[in-house]
């Protein structure tokens, strides 16, 4: 988690009783794994003796800087999102390096072509066949992309009988 972040500003009074979070927050931080992660990671610590509500601050290795109330946060749901925006740093990371613009915006009719070697998400593929087919006319063209494109797809089959059309119904 702290590979992620340059800095973690962790403030509370620790007679407050709603200091579990910044507790807990700190004892993920203080764990050995968390810091051999990131050993220039500052982890600072704010006993405040006044009724601020605990907080917790963290700073990502690109500066950005994000700051929690840990009277409703839990330290899981903090250490998540540490986690879930540091993978999207190292992906933006990764295609920068090789030299690609970012974000990338990949197109809606790339997503949904075939790409050998990969396993296909069925329900993706039967939410686009039966994604509320407006008519006969509209299920036939979607089922006949499907074939179209050479994919052996089992649920083809399952979705004309759903809607009770034959293949002669669409003139495959």
């Amino acid at each position: 988690m702290l590979k992620f972040l340059s800095k973690v500003k962790i403030e509370f009074n620790a007679l407050d009783p709603r200091v579990a979070s910044c507790m807990e927050f700190l004892a993920q931080c203080n764990a050995r794994k968390a810091k051999e992660s990131n050993p220039a990671c500052q982890v600072l610590v704010k006993r405040r003796t006044d009724d601020f509500p605990p907080q917790i601050t963290v700073t990502f290795v690109n500066g950005v800087e994000e700051a929690f109330d840990a009277t409703s946060t839990p330290a899981q749901a903090i250490r998540t999102m540490i986690l879930e925006k540091g993978q999207l740093l190292e992906t933006e990371q990764m295609f920068r390096e090789a030299g690609e613009k970012w974000p990338v915006i990949i197109p809606e009719e790339e997503l949904l072509q075939f790409a050998p070697g990969t396993k296909w998400n069925e329900s993706l593929m039967m939410a686009q066949i039966v994604e509320e087919p407006k008519d006969k006319k509209a299920h036939c063209e979607s089922l006949m992309r499907v074939r179209k494109d050479n994919r052996n797809w089992p649920f083809a089959s399952f979705v004309s009988a759903w809607m009770d059309l034959d293949d002669e119904d669409c003139d495959i």
